[in-house]
Order: structure tokens, then C-alpha cells, then sequence
């Protein structure tokens, strides 16, 4: 029985993960949640497919720890996939930059995942062993070659999080190599969930080719499906350049661009 952790479960592209993975009888998912008593009535999930971790912040640094202590708990010691789905974003621009939004951004984009990573690869019972796969969801917007000048500056943190994390997931495929853990980063499309909408993205949702988080979720499992060690530390948009505004200037035409389609760093 394959056993799927998603940990930022309960909004956007975690829910629609953990909802389409728990519809297999033959998955067993764990899903983490911020609140004590997650409810996802608005998703269709049930207690009796899901085994919730309650009270994770991926920007402190226990949220490792105290998912290791939950899964030992429910004699939980192997996990073969973990998808790490949190996300933050907060809108700047040179004349309104944040200290305080960055500092945010980076912790739950970039810090907490990488943290996360590392605790759950140090436990000694080896909860990720050979065959697991880390999926780090990213985004096209870390990606310092996509940035071109007909999208411009701004947003310092966002794309610049991204952008760390991208680099923590490389470094992490590295040293977790030789045991056999595949690190993978993507860019699971441009969405429409609360968090474009809220600063403003739904605006472009029709011209960008937002997809409903379902859409996003159903494309990255068929390309977990796919993902091995033969492509650890690499950096793929499993749906394409379809929603990429830059891949054009830098790529090259989106018809003659394949999906899903490796992107550069």
C-alpha cells in the first residue's frame, strides 16, 4: 500500500491532491493540517480515507519533528511519496517593498520545506528510503531565465523564495542521491485559488490559462507516476508552457515546446 503524505492539505492544489489520492482504496495519505480539527466538507474528504496531522506550520522549525512524532504515534516508518504544497504570496513593487512579507514568503516557501526535508531524511528508522519521492512545488516564477521584460520586476520576495527554494531542492537531490530519494521541483500550473485571486491574478486567469487546482492536481500525479531517480534535481512544469507567460521570449514558440517541459533554472 502506497503511502502519500501531502503536507499543506487543506486549501488549493493540497486539498485536490489529497482528495484525488484518498479516492484509491489502495493509497494510504496522510495529510497535514494548520487547525486541530481540519474540515473538509467543501472537498468531499472524509476522516476514514485521510489520516490528518493537525497543528503543522511549515514556517516553524518543529513541523518535521512533530510529523515524525505523529506518524511513529500511528506506527507510520516508511513514506514513498511526500508533496509539499504550502505556499504564501504576498504582492510588492519598488516603491512598496515588505520586509515583513518577504520574511513570510521565505519562510513557508523556501525555510520550512527545506527543514522539513532534512528532518524527515535524518530519522533514523529511514522514513524516506530508496524508491521515495520529494516533490517540492515551486513554481515557473523561480526560475531566474524565465524572468524577461515583458512581465518586469516586482515581487521580490515571491519569485525570489521560488527561486531559493529551487536551489534547496537541487542541493537536497544531491546529498540524498546515493540512498536512492528522488527530489523533484515543478511548477504545477497557474491556478485559480484564493491565493492569485487575492492579489489580484484572477484578472489574468482567462488570457493566462488558469486551471481549477483539480485540473493541477490530476497532471502532477500522472507525472509523480512517472518521476524516478533518473530525474532527481530536475526542474519540470508537468503541464506544459501552456500557462508560462515568458516561455516564448525565452524558449521559443509554446506550440513547438513539449508537455510536460523541463524548465531552466
Amino acid at each position: 500500500m502506497p503511502t502519500i503524505l501531502i503536507v499543506g492539505a487543506t486549501r488549493g492544489l493540497g486539498a485536490s491532491l489529497t482528495k484525488l489520492y484518498a479516492s484509491n482504496p489502495d493509497n494510504r495519505v496522510l495529510a497535514t493540517a494548520q487547525t486541530e480539527s481540519p474540515i473538509d466538507s467543501d472537498e468531499g474528504l472524509t476522516a476514514n480515507s485521510i489520516l490528518y496531522i493537525p497543528r503543522i506550520d511549515i514556517a516553524t522549525p518543529d513541523a518535521g519533528s512533530k510529523i515524525l512524532e505523529y506518524l511513529k504515534g500511528h506506527a507510520i516508518f516508511h513514506v514513498d511519496v511526500v508533496i509539499i504544497t504550502a505556499g504564501y504570496f504576498a504582492t510588492e513593487s519598488l516603491e512598496q517593498p515588505s520586509f515583513e512579507a518577504q520574511e513570510k514568503m521565505y519562510r513557508i516557501c523556501a525555510i520550512g520545506p527545506t527543514v522539513l526535508v532534512t528532518t524527515l531524511a535524518n530519522d533514523s528508522d529511514t522514513l524516506l528510503g530508496s524508491r521515495s519521492k520529494v516533490v517540492l512545488v515551486s513554481s515557473e516564477s523561480g526560475s531566474i531565465a524565465l524572468r524577461h521584460e515583458t512581465e518586469g520586476g516586482g515581487n521580490y520576495g515571491h519569485y525570489a523564495s521560488k527561486a531559493a527554494l529551487n536551489m534547496s531542492a537541487k542541493l537536497l537531490s544531491l546529498d540524498l542521491k546515493e540512498r536512492g530519494i528522488a527530489i523533484a521541483i515543478v511548477h504545477p500550473g497557474f491556478m485559480r485559488t484564493d491565493m492569485t485571486k487575492g492579489v489580484g491574478f484572477d484578472k489574468s486567469w482567462d488570457v493566462g490559462g488558469a486551471v481549477m487546482p483539480g485540473v493541477a492536481a490530476n497532471s502532477l500525479a500522472d507525472w509523480i507516476d512517472t518521476f524516478d531517480i533518473s530525474k532527481t534535481g530536475q526542474y519540470w512544469a508537468p503541464r506544459g508552457p501552456s500557462d508560462i507567460g515568458t516561455a516564448e521570449p525565452v524558449l521559443g514558440p509554446k506550440d513547438k515546446l513539449p508537455a510536460p517541459l523541463q524548465l531552466p533554472w
